[in-house]
């Protein structure tokens, strides 16, 4: 009997690309297919997996990686939960993800699914550090430095303003959580540089930090999906001051993002019905194995 999470993925962009390999790695996951009705008549078959215009095309679905822009995820996840289907997802707006958990743990306990949602590294597994750097240090002040590198989410955004053909999003931490973003534009022929360039500073992901934007012939040229991030709590336990916690790491972006969703889809057959953000699931459960040897080997 085959006891396998079965597993699809929406969006074959970059994370989708990852997704797919680390699916296929998972030793209790199926990978039954891709679903991106935007690329599915122009790319050719992920590594021999059917890649299809829709989640209804495929069959016995339990969990869809959701590998779409922040921007039209809630769309898919509304609609798949509706369905009965778990819905993991990378949604990266970080002042709009406590509504939006709300709003899909309702349509998720109605239909008996699950929904983990901003299932990535920031907002996601820097959460569950950022709480535990909290209550190890209750008095304090946490710095979460991000980069230098690529900003998936920041990129995605640039390319949706008109005029704008590419584009690569390149964050530079200031320390002490302050962020400068430089931002590379390839612009479609007869686009005016600066009204795009006002566009990009009004659009929400840019608002609030310091933005330069400069534009290029091919930004293909310059594209390098390192990232990472480096945190910092000085802070103190009970009477005890100076306390100082740090975590640092150096990462490929789409790479760790679509393995701590499929971790995240193997936690969401194991939760009630609702929506649940990383900090709300015990952390034995992303993980494979049987919860005593993991507890003899972790703890």
């Amino acid at each position: 009997m085959n006891n396998k999470i079965r597993v699809a993925i929406v969006g074959f962009g970059n994370i989708g690309r990852f997704a797919v390999e680390a699916v296929q790695m998972a030793e209790d996951m199926e990978l039954v297919g891709v679903v991106d009705p935007f690329t599915v008549n122009s790319l050719g078959q992920p590594q021999g997996i059917s890649l299809m215009g829709s989640i209804s095309d495929l069959p016995e679905v339990q969990v869809a990686l959701l590998c779409t822009p922040s921007r039209i995820m809630p769309d898919y996840a509304r609609r798949l939960l509706a369905e009965g289907i778990n819905t993991v997802d990378c949604y990266d707006i970080h002042h709009e993800l406590a509504d939006l958990r709300l709003e899909l743990d309702e349509i998720a306990r109605a239909n008996r699914a699950v929904a983990v949602v901003s299932a990535g590294w920031d907002p996601g597994t820097d959460s569950i550090l950022r709480c535990m750097f909290q209550f190890m240090a209750p008095r304090g002040l946490t710095y979460t430095n991000f980069g230098p590198g690529m900003s998936m989410g920041h990129s995605v955004a640039v390319k949706s303003i008109p005029g704008v053909e590419n584009a690569l999003s390149v964050t530079i931490p200031l320390g002490t959580g302050i962020h400068r973003r430089i931002v590379y534009v390839q612009l479609e022929p007869g686009a005016d540089f600066t009204e795009v360039e006002k566009a990009i500073k009004r659009d929400p992901y840019f608002v609030k930090d310091e933005t330069h934007v400069q534009q290029v012939d091919d930004v293909t040229q310059l594209i390098d999906m390192g990232h990472g991030v480096q945190m910092e709590r000085k802070g103190g336990s009970g009477s005890t001051h100076n306390q100082l916690l740090q975590f640092m790491m150096r990462i490929n972006n789409p790479a760790l993002t679509a393995q701590i969703m499929v971790a995240s889809a193997r936690a969401s057959m194991k939760q009630q019905p609702g929506a649940y953000t990383l900090i709300q699931i015990p952390i034995i459960d992303f993980m494979f194995g049987d919860a005593d040897d993991i507890i003899r080997e972790y703890v």
